[in-house]
């Protein structure tokens, strides 16, 4: 009897997964459209599979369930499992990392090996998915119908639940843009206090300016966002300039997302030795009126701002350089 649990609750798991993908994807058809076309879908192609796709995974949420269709499913399930994952590996092996999309606003984070290792989770539990229905084709027949329904019920509440979460999350992005949006010029003026904050690190502990002021040097906090191309090419020479500088500047990587993504993001660009924070939202970027990324804040030993918001690569390139003389190796 716990085999036949096990092979319902797993059917319940796939069709949770995959009718949240759906569901993501329709609400955001826009995000959809852009994914589609930065995995190499032609243009003119990209909004039919920005439809196609959900609903393709809306059967396979459907078909998975009722004993009759759950191995046809399940076989679909790893096939398109399976495209995808290639088409990741393909995007990573070329370096780039756009936003997966594949949750609609419950995966705005870049692609990563994290993505890589989730989809090979999922496909071994499609697998299991298809051999337990083919091995046992009475479930949920064979179950109490009080448990079966009741396992049921649960998936569908723990499907709301996450679902409920990607809103709110979206709810918060879209806000903290339009406070971006309204700020006012961008930059404190030069010599104004720094605004304190206390940001999370890579291993999930905390980190403040006052902390990061300590040893008298300078500040230099650069603001950058995983899914973008310019802040990677910049982040993989801030090493370069961190081991020019290290006597009078510490310089501080900003990111979003979460400490997982920042650390692997950080150790994909070679970012040793310099400290990588994660905004949960925007907080630090709405204290500073930084508007974009990559952009670089200076503050001076005394805790104040200066110098004006480097805006881009070039300007923060420029903004190192006339921090410090740059020592010749």
């Amino acid at each position: 009897m716990l085999i036949e649990y096990g092979v319902w609750v797993s059917r319940l798991a796939v069709s949770a997964v995959f009718g949240l993908s759906a569901v993501g994807k329709l609400m955001d058809r826009a995000a959809m459209r852009k994914s589609a076309a930065e995995f190499g879908v032609p243009i003119q192609w990209a909004p039919v599979v920005a439809w196609g796709l959900p609903m393709l995974e809306a059967v396979i949420a459907v078909a998975v369930l009722p004993p009759w269709t759950a191995v046809a499913a399940a076989v679909l399930a790893t096939l398109v499992l399976a495209v995808f994952t290639g088409a990741v590996l393909r995007l990573l092996v070329r370096g780039r990392r756009p936003a997966c999309s594949c949750f609609g606003s419950l995966s705005d984070a870049p692609i990563g090996a994290r993505t890589v290792a989730r989809n090979g989770v999922l496909m071994a539990l499609a697998v299991l998915v298809g051999w337990g229905s083919f091995a046992y084709p009475q479930v949920p027949g064979g179950l109490p119908a009080d448990n079966a329904v009741g396992l049921g019920v649960v998936a569908v509440l723990a499907t709301l639940l996450v679902w409920m979460f990607g809103e709110v999350r979206g709810l918060q992005r879209r806000v903290d843009e339009q406070a971006l949006s309204t700020l006012g010029a961008e930059g404190l003026p030069v010599g104004a206090v720094a605004p304190e904050f206390e940001l999370f690190d890579v291993d999930d502990g905390r980190t403040t300016l006052e902390s990061l002021l300590v040893h008298g040097r300078r500040v230099l906090l650069v603001f950058v966002h995983p899914s973008c191309e310019l802040c990677a090419a910049l982040a993989r020479e801030l090493p370069r300039w961190h081991s020019r500088t290290a006597e009078a500047l510490t310089i501080v990587v900003v990111g979003n997302g979460d400490a997982a993504e920042q650390a692997e993001w950080a150790q994909e660009q070679g970012l040793d030795g310099i400290a990588a924070l994660v905004q949960r939202g925007n907080e630090a970027a709405l204290r500073y009126r930084v508007r974009g990324t990559p952009s670089a804040v200076l503050i001076d030993a005394e805790g104040h701002i200066g110098a004006p918001v480097a805006r881009g690569a070039m300007a923060v390139r420029e903004l190192i350089m006339s921090s410090k003389k740059v020592v010749r190796q």
